[in-house]
Parts: structure tokens; sequence; C-alpha cells
């Protein structure tokens, strides 16, 4: 039987382990990138090893998401993470270089190569062939410390693609909100999506990764396509075309699964508040009057996207009761646009130009009033995260975005007279790495320089023999990361001091949690419980360490998203699911539990009692954790795992 491209490339990088679904593997990694927002983190993490270099072939540090700087915070973050990659032998992408994924699928995506990264859209580079993953900024630092990276071998999904896209109105964003609407949010935990057909021709680079990107939001572990001819144009476009390598799968290779995208029959589609997997046709909702229009992110910058925006723009004007957002996904983008005349265009128009960050995806800055529509290009509409809960957000491709904006209302652009011709990739990009600064020749001479608020990473104690401990909070399914650990302008600048954020822990849904959480923890600690698919979303750790800081033991849930689940394990939390799902029903809020033999059954069979006094009543729970992930949890999180292993 043939091998898929999945298969290929881990074979290739196996350190231990069978490539049997389900079974824990070990693979080695050719790169590590981070963020602002989770870098800071990961960069004190790397420090705290001890280890005096990163081990891996190629790492980069990006500033992408804290840009708004009205205080200290975010420049100090800054300072740091450029003395941290100079001493530390890493790359550093400057404040306005561009989104992390953009940037890194322009200048160093490779096909065949393995990348982690802090962010969950870091699968955006499987759009050039390349296997990207995104985990926790504590999984990074270990890996830039020189551990192999430990996850379960995914099943592998085959998305096969036939016909072409009926352009100029239907894009690649269509694609995944179509799988989106069959799959839901929880489609793709556990597996890896890998795109095939005759129709994989008739995407570019840029638009696959638009796909990458957001199977993110079907929780998948990673997305990508084969590298072909495209792939070779693309990076021959971007002066790389040594980087360039075929990979595609056998002709008889085998998946777990198999299903098949007829692209000529999309039509175009919008995801409605407050979830992606929220589909319907645009035509479905058209009508309703909107207040403000967000183009960009790291789902839809590319300047293929940018500037179809801008014939469609041009001449035109953007309608009185909105407010155009336009945030090119790099820098490279945004001269290109300046040197052909597009940007001219948008302004003149009536769009605000944002620089090349993550904005208002991320809640900083641009977040709409109350009660206001904002119609967005990003990949992600869970309420609150725009900075305004009260806010809707709909999710659609960038071209049907900027027809919104000079119509003022939701519209299907088949049903206006704008008349756009298709447009192809550039045959050569414009290269200018001023704002990539390299490593130091000698890191050892170089001082980190670290704000005031930048604080000691905290530690867990090893597992104790026995858990009594409060439940502080009882939610429902699909709670996000968001829900745990808000983003935004207030709160983002905090990340890089976990005592401080930590006051913010579930803020948006219980402002007393964390009041209550510490508590608990003078107590002998807390307990959350949670539905099914707890922690959707982001690769942000903070959801684990600030609770993890507060005092939490044990999160209980019927199903975890896998990186969250991952993060809690890093930090010593247990992730424990019911083993009769009816059982959230026998647990409250305020109810206090009682767990014995801990280690005991850790080491065993995983299975554990647990004892709800309050209601003099048993609950049997599991954790299917690895080998080596018992071994973190029993060392108190992966941290204190690796300085140990490294003294």
């Amino acid at each position: 039987m043939g091998k898929n491209i999945v298969r290929k490339i881990l074979e290739s990088h196996l350190v231990s382990g069978e490539l049997k679904p389900g079974s824990p593997i070990q693979i080695r990694v050719d790169e590590v990138y981070t963020q602002d927002a989770t870098g800071t983190m990961a960069w004190l993490q790397f420090e705290a090893t001890g280890v005096e270099k990163v081990k891996v072939p190629l790492a980069v540090s990006y500033v992408d998401h804290n840009m708004i700087q009205s205080n200290f915070r975010n420049p100090d973050d800054h300072l740091f993470l450029q003395t941290a990659a100079r001493r530390f032998g890493a790359y550093f992408s400057r404040p306005g270089n561009g989104i992390c994924h953009q940037v890194n699928l322009e200048r160093f995506a490779r096909p065949g190569w393995v990348a982690l990264g802090t962010d969950s859209h870091t699968p955006t580079n499987g759009g050039i062939g390349m296997l990207a993953i995104g985990v926790g900024g504590l999984d990074a630092a270990t890996v830039m410390a020189g551990l192999p990276y430990e996850l379960q071998m995914p099943e592998v999904v085959n998305v096969y693609l036939t016909g072409r896209l009926e352009r100029p109105w239907v894009t690649a964003m269509d694609v995944i909100l179509e799988l989106l609407r069959r799959l839901t949010v929880k489609g793709g935990v556990g597996r890896v999506f890998e795109y095939t057909g005759p129709g994989v021709e008739d995407l570019n680079v840029t638009e696959r990764a638009t796909i990458t990107n957001m199977g993110a939001e079907l929780g998948a572990t990673t997305s990508i396509f084969p590298s072909d001819e495209k792939t070779r144009h693309f990076l021959a476009a971007q002066g790389r075309q040594e980087h360039w390598i075929e990979l595609v799968p056998d002709p008889d290779a085998s998946y777990d699964e198999r299903i098949e995208i007829d692209l000529g029959s999309l039509e175009p589609l919008i995801a409605q508040p407050h979830s992606p997997d929220n589909v319907v046709p645009i035509r479905d909702v058209a009508g309703k009057k909107i207040n403000q229009v967000c183009i960009g992110s790291c789902t839809n910058s590319s300047y293929q996207a940018m500037k179809a925006v801008a014939l469609i723009l041009k001449g035109r004007r953007v309608a009185d009761n909105v407010s155009l957002h336009i945030n090119p996904g790099s820098k490279q983008v945004y001269e290109m646009l300046a040197r052909d005349g597009s940007l001219a265009d948008m302004i003149a128009a009536g769009a605000r130009m944002l620089e090349s960050s993550c904005g208002p995806c991320i809640g900083m800055g641009g977040s709409p009033g109350t009660g206001h529509i904002s119609i967005r290009s990003y990949n992600r509409n869970f309420r609150g995260r725009c900075g305004n809960k009260d806010a809707h957000v709909y999710l659609t491709n960038p071209l049907a975005c900027a027809v919104m904006a000079i119509t003022g209302e939701i519209t299907d652009p088949r049903d206006t007279d704008i008349d756009m011709p298709a447009l192809s990739e550039p045959e050569e990009f414009i290269i200018n790495d001023n704002m990539l600064i390299p490593p130091a020749e000698e890191g050892s001479e170089v001082e980190i320089i670290k704000g005031p608020n930048i604080k000691e990473v905290p530690l867990k104690e090893p597992l104790e023999e026995e858990i009594n401990a409060e439940v502080v909070l009882k939610v429902g399914d699909n709670i996000t990361t968001d829900d745990i650990m808000p983003a935004g302008s207030d709160i983002l600048p905090l990340r890089s001091n976990i005592p401080a954020i930590s006051e913010y822990v579930f803020y948006n849904l219980d402002r007393d949690f964390s009041k209550r959480a510490l508590g608990a923890k003078k107590r002998g600690g807390g307990i959350i419980v949670g539905g099914d698919n707890y922690g959707q979303g982001s690769s942000r750790e903070h959801a684990a360490i600030a609770p993890m800081y507060l005092g939490i033991k044990v999160v209980v849930a019927r199903s975890f998203a896998r990186i969250h689940r991952k993060n809690l394990i890093n930090f010593g939390i247990i992730p424990m699911t019911f083993v009769n799902g009816d059982d959230y029903s026998k647990i409250e809020q305020g109810d206090m539990i009682r767990i014995t033999s801990v280690p005991e059954s850790l080491n065993s069979n995983q299975q554990y009692r647990l004892y709800n006094i309050t209601k003099d009543t048993y609950i049997d729970c599991r954790s299917d954790l690895s080998d080596r992930e018992r071994e973190l949890i029993l060392s108190g999180g992966l941290l204190a795992y690796v300085r140990k292993k490294f003294q």
C-alpha cells in the first residue's frame, strides 16, 4: 500500500513510536517559531531550561500580536524578545514586518519540513507542503532545548478536490467554510487533513494556505497540500527555489477517511455568530445592515487577496454606515500594494489602513460597537474575541467583504454589477528582509533585557498523594481559550506576568473566578468541570498556566481540544474525562471533591474514583496519558521535568 504525504514526512522525522492512529510518537523538528503573545513566556521558559543555544535548525521569534504601545509593557516585551533571539540563536522579525504565518510562508517555510509554532494557526504553512503544528509555548521551548516533540499519531483524512472555483466571488475561504459546515468545529480532532485531487491544481500556495490556516477551526492537528509546480512557482517568486522539493502522495496512498468537494459546486458562504461552523450561503442572510468590515489577518492577507480587494474598491466609496479596516499580512505585501497603486485606491475609497499585525482578529483595536455587525475575512468569531461580547461577527471571503463595505449590508457579491478580473500570483515578489534580524554570531555576549512587567515562570509542585479540592467553576460545551484566558488590548500585554494576568481567567464568563480560585487554593486547590471540546481555539498556554497559578489541580470534561489538553499536562493539571458522560450532571459548582491514591491510579490503569463529598456520590473518571505525559504530571509539569533532565 502506498504512502500519503503525512506518512512520508513523519517517517523521515520519526524518533520513536509507531505510526498507528492514537499511538504516541516522537518526531524531530526542523523549525520552531514563536509569536509575542505566547513567545515571551516561551523564551522565558527556554531560558529556564539552562540550555545555551537553540538546537533546532531554524528558530524565528515574531512580533505581531501585542503591537499597541499604549504603555511600557509591549515595547519592553519586544526588546526582551529581540535580545533573547540574538542571545539564543533565533531570527527576530521586528514589529511591522508582518503576521508570523504570512511571513513564515514567504521567507522560511519549506516542503517536507516539520514546524512547530506557538500559535494555533501554524498549519497555514501546510499550504506549501510543510507539516506545521500549533503548540503551547512550553512545548516549543523544550523542543528548542533539544527534545523531540511528542504527539498522538493522528488519523489522516483525504480531502479530495475536483473542479474549479467559480472565481472571482468564490474563493479558497469558501472551501474551508464548506468543510466547517459539514464537519463542525469538533470534526478535525485527532486528525490531519491532506488535500489531493485534480482541484488542487486550481489553487496557488496562498490560496492553499487560507484553507490550511482555518483548518485549525476544525480542531485538526494540522492540514497539508502537496508540493507541486504551483509550490515551485511560489518559492521561485520568493527567491527560494532551492527550497523546493516535489512531495505528493503515492498513487495508491491509503487514508483513514475520504471527503470529496467539487470546487465548482461551491457558492459564497458566510459563518454567522458566534462560531466558525455556523455556515450558510451569503444569500440566506443578505440584506442585514452592517457597521464594520475587517479584511486581512493571517487567513486572507496575501498580495493576491489584497490586490483583488483594491480592484473592487477602486473608484468606489465605503458606505456611510461602515468602518472598513484593512491589515495586509506582511511588510512584503504592504510594500507591493504601495508600489502598484493599490494602497492609494484603498485609502481613496475610505479604508482605515492598519499595520501588518493581527490587530482586530485578536481584539487589539478595531472593536465593533454595542450590538454592531462586523463582517470579517478572519478565522474566528467567538463571542467577545473582537473586544466586545455584545457585537455580532460574521466570517466570509475577502472579496465579499469588500463588496459589503461598499453596499453597507450583507450582500451576495454575485448580485452586484461589480465586474472584476480574476488574479493570479505575481511572477516575482519584492524581497526586502531588512526587518528580519539574524542571530548573533556570539550569542553568549548578548545581554537579555527584561522590563519590570516580565516575571519569572511559576512552577507547580510535584503531584500529591491525595487531592481535596473545590469545584470552582462548571461550564458547558465548546469553551474556548478566549473564554478561559481573554485577549484584547487590556489583557494581552500582561502575557509575561502570570500573577497579573491570572486575575482575568474566565473574566468574560465569571468575573469572580480568580478570587474564588485563590480562596480554594488556600483550602487545597480547585477543579474545573467542562463539557465537550473544552479548550477549543488558540494555542495560548496562558489558559493553562494561569489556572495552575490559581491552584487548579484537575479539569474534568467530556472531551478536550488537542492543544489545550497538552498545555494542561505541560503545567501539571490532570485532564480527566468522564467514564460515563451523564455523570457531568452529578457535579456542581461549589461541590467538594476528594481523589485518593492519585499517583497510584496514574501509574496503573488511569482510572480515578472521585468522591463528591457534598453530594455523597462517586464519579468514575479516567486520563488517557502516554508514558511521558504521566511523567510530566508526576513531576509537576514539563518545565520541572526538563530542568531535572538537564541538571
